[in-house]
């Protein structure tokens, strides 16, 4: 079977595009051009000089021949050198030349060991992270209301997006599995009965029931004809009709005074007889299991009630439009908090030093974890990229960013030449 080989991968463009990267080419050649004319300059000095000499010219002119020997020859050196990093020069294969595309592979390998040797170790991060000081720059950066309100709207995009992928049936599913069902399935006596027994233990209560109370007095009160309507309609049919209304009367007036009498008395036994029932009842719901299994009876009545269920079946579609208007208002409650919590934040990451101190440690144990476990995959990025790229390309870009500058190394290399060559003679000349 036929080896496939992974595909060559063209290094990034530089920023700016074509435009940006045909100026580059431009200047490239015309720092080249540069470089060449100082070649040629020396060239055509030294053979102005070679003909002067060799036709009885004065002394000097071996010194001006001897300068632009020496410049020819190391702007030839320096010519090579910096042809050889990225081709053959002349098109010769002469070994340790085009290095950039030969060894590019190596190049990567050695350029991410020493991003993490010297970038990603554990040292390095803690000490840089320690003197940027993340936490006061975050807090003086959330501090600001604009920049809140930036980072509210992003994180609005956030939720947007979230909720918009999520399937309702899934999310649906994991609400009815890991939250409704878990509440179902738990008994309720004992948790309800516990909640309860510190209810009435605080007199907690005692607002309900003095509300019940009103009510209850109000209702008889304003029932005045209902009440006599109850006891005529259960009187004896031979008893006269003025007997039953004052009858009625009586009835009416012993039920008013007791309805008073438990509103107004917070000692009445008919309200401590009902502390005792409640107290009893919280106590039996935890302990009773009569009373539990019939609490349980009661949570099914409830949980498989057409409405119960419903309510659990629209929760999420009921969430999601609420998150969604919240999200997209930027006057909503949800967003203005989010905003206040965030400046809130900011402020503190500035003010308080205990809490600047922990999150700048949570950073930095946060970044000393990752480089700890992970700089090896991280730098093998580097390597791994640099391996997908064209080896010609590589090195064509590679020179286009960085040619223009070694072309100096050229102008440089022979002017040095042509010093280093009249030194050369003239020291010569002085010893022999």
């Amino acid at each position: 079977m036929e080896q496939l080989t992974p595909a060559k991968v063209t290094p990034a463009d530089p920023p700016g595009g074509a435009a940006g990267e045909e100026e580059k080419r431009r200047a490239l050649r015309k720092m080249k051009l540069v470089a060449l004319s100082f070649l040629v300059g020396a060239t055509l000095v030294f053979l102005l000089a070679s003909w002067a000499q060799a036709n009885g010219w004065p002394g000097w002119v071996g010194y001006v021949r001897a300068a632009a020997e020496a410049g020819m020859v190391g702007a030839l050196a320096d010519w090579f050198a910096v042809t050889a990093l990225f081709r053959h020069p002349l098109g010769l294969k002469i070994p340790h030349t085009a290095i950039i595309p030969n060894k590019k592979d190596a190049l990567g390998s050695s350029l991410g060991d020493f991003v993490g040797s010297n970038f990603l170790s554990e040292e390095v991060v803690r000490d840089k992270l320690k003197r940027v000081e993340i936490a006061k720059r975050l807090g003086g950066w959330l501090a600001e209301p604009d920049n809140a309100e930036r980072v509210t709207s992003e994180l609005a995009t956030v939720v947007r997006a979230a909720v918009k992928v999520l399937r309702d049936e899934d999310v649906q599913a994991i609400m009815e599995q890991a939250v409704a069902r878990r509440i179902i399935d738990k008994p309720w006596g004992p948790p309800l009965g516990k909640i309860l027994q510190g209810v009435f233990a605080d007199g907690a209560h005692h607002k309900l029931v003095d509300l019940m109370c009103d009510r209850g007095y109000e209702w008889v009160r304003d029932n005045h004809t209902t009440m006599l309507r109850v006891v005529s309609d259960r009187a004896p049919s031979w008893s006269p009709k003025f007997v039953d209304e004052m009858l009625a009367d009586k009835v009416y007036g012993e039920v008013l005074s007791f309805v008073w009498a438990v509103k107004t008395d917070v000692n009445h036994p008919m309200r401590l007889a009902l502390d005792k029932f409640l107290g009893e009842f919280a106590q039996d719901l935890q302990t009773n299991p009569d009373v539990m299994a019939r609490a349980e009876q009661v949570k099914g009545q409830i949980v498989h009630h057409d409405e119960v269920q419903r309510l659990i079946g629209s929760a999420w579609s009921t969430a999601k439009e609420m998150l969604l208007t919240a999200a997209e208002d930027p006057s909503s409650e949800l967003r203005r908090r989010v905003r206040l919590g965030l400046t809130s934040l900011g402020q503190r990451l500035i003010t308080d030093d205990q809490l600047r101190e922990k999150a700048d440690g949570w950073v930095e144990g946060a970044a000393a974890y990752l480089v700890k476990n992970y700089s090896r995959e991280i730098t093998t990025i580097i390597t791994d990229t640099v391996e997908r790229w064209d080896a010609e390309e590589t090195s064509r870009k590679i020179e286009l960013q960085v040619g223009r500058d070694l072309q100096f190394i050229r102008i440089n290399g022979t002017v040095v030449g042509a010093l280093a060559g009249l030194v050369i003679y003239a020291v010569a000349e002085l010893l022999f």
